[in-house]
């Protein structure tokens, strides 16, 4: 098959699932095309099959903010006729499923047909496509995809429960490479992270409200008083000055470290003890099981669809969210005990290999075939 996938180039979730998917069906023998404004952070073009295409977004004075969804939409059309594309793969409603489908209709004005399956990642449904501004535009782009999956019976229930969806959604839960980070184990350095005598606490987001980035740093603060420990953040976003400002109010600069984004989180995962996710919504909680699959049990809320990816006092622990004092005493008692912390990091790792990538891929290959016929 010839695949456009069409996704966000940062280092967000959706992002990071389109571009893993693609590079696993180009090893299996599909032609894959993307297509962005930049290039996905995590996408090695240089891999056989892969393709890479830049949405340009003329600068004309007339628009107070330049149409990015006409121009994505017509380089759809140019890169499907150009290349043979076989089906589009949005990953968003908004703005990527709604380009996706006036591209088919240009199409068909070409006797082109050209199906659209389209990935629900969580912040298209819940932040932005809840807002009454979007709302038809994304319940659109919904009804009017061949085929509709999402990354969780949380977020399925979410987005029947908030838009008119007329069309079937398939649950296709997130993935990760559990070959890949066997192989980088080799690359850990936790002596280059931490002093021997310390436990490494991790958090990993885009340091939006909904991480609650604050709810990490003050579970630390309680964990640190009792264990000794680092932190280290990694990513970047708009609440990040603000968390900077409290690690100082809290005296924790000397031990927490913001690293921003980072292509080396493995490196980071593999040698920590523990990996914190306190957010306040989570469609499927990638960062949580990547940590897992670094043998990294995640302390969470039990929000959105966490628990399909955490087991609670197995892989991890879960709570309700803004619960500080109960996070902090069980990450207390965790990174306590040696042998409690031995068996959790080995249950994450084997709860993670549940959505290895081996696994998964199958399912969007089905849904493929499906949509073509």
């Amino acid at each position: 098959m010839r695949i456009g996938i069409i996704c966000y180039p940062t280092f967000g979730g959706s992002g990071v699932v389109a571009t893993e998917l693609g590079i696993e069906l180009s090893k299996r023998g599909h032609h894959v095309h993307f297509m962005a404004y930049k290039k996905p952070v995590r996408l090695d073009t240089d891999l056989e099959r892969i393709h890479f295409h830049e949405v340009h977004v003329p600068n004309y004075p007339l628009f107070h903010y330049q149409p990015y969804e006409l121009a994505l939409s017509s380089a759809l059309v140019d890169m499907v006729r150009l290349h043979k594309i076989d089906l589009l793969h949005a990953h968003y409603a908004i703005p990527h499923a709604y380009a996706a489908f006036m591209a088919k209709q240009m199409l068909s004005e070409l006797q082109i047909s050209t199906p659209i399956v389209t990935t629900l990642h969580g912040s298209d449904i819940t932040l932005v496509g809840s807002h009454p501004f979007y709302k038809p535009a994304v319940t659109f782009s919904i009804n009017n995809s061949d085929i509709v999956t999402c990354v969780s019976k949380s977020l399925k229930h979410d987005t029947k429960d908030i838009f008119n969806v007329k069309t079937e959604i398939d649950v296709v839960p997130n993935f990760i490479d559990i070959q890949k980070y066997e192989r980088l184990r080799n690359t850990c350095s936790r002596e280059q992270l931490v002093k021997p005598d310390e436990r490494l606490v991790t958090h990993v987001s885009n340091f939006r409200p909904v991480k609650r980035v604050q709810d990490v740093l003050s579970v630390f603060a309680k964990v640190n008083k009792k264990v000794k420990s680092r932190l280290i953040l990694v990513g970047d976003g708009p609440d990040r000055q603000s968390a900077e400002k409290y690690t100082k109010e809290l005296g924790l600069s000397d031990v927490v470290d913001f690293v921003g984004k980072s292509n080396d989180v493995y490196k980071i995962l593999c040698s920590s003890d523990l990996f914190l996710l306190p957010s306040q919504k989570e469609s499927f909680g990638l960062a949580a099981l990547e940590a897992m699959a670094a043998r990294t049990p995640v302390i969470a809320t039990n929000e959105g669809g966490i628990p399909e990816v955490v087991e609670n006092n197995i892989s991890g622990i879960l709570t309700a969210h803004r619960q500080v004092d109960t996070m902090a005493d069980f990450a207390i008692e965790l990174l306590s005990d040696d042998n409690k912390l031995a068996q959790f990091k080995d249950a994450a790792f084997e709860r993670a290999k549940e959505f290895d990538i081996q696994k998964i891929i199958p399912s969007y290959i089905d849904i493929y075939q499906k949509a073509l016929q």
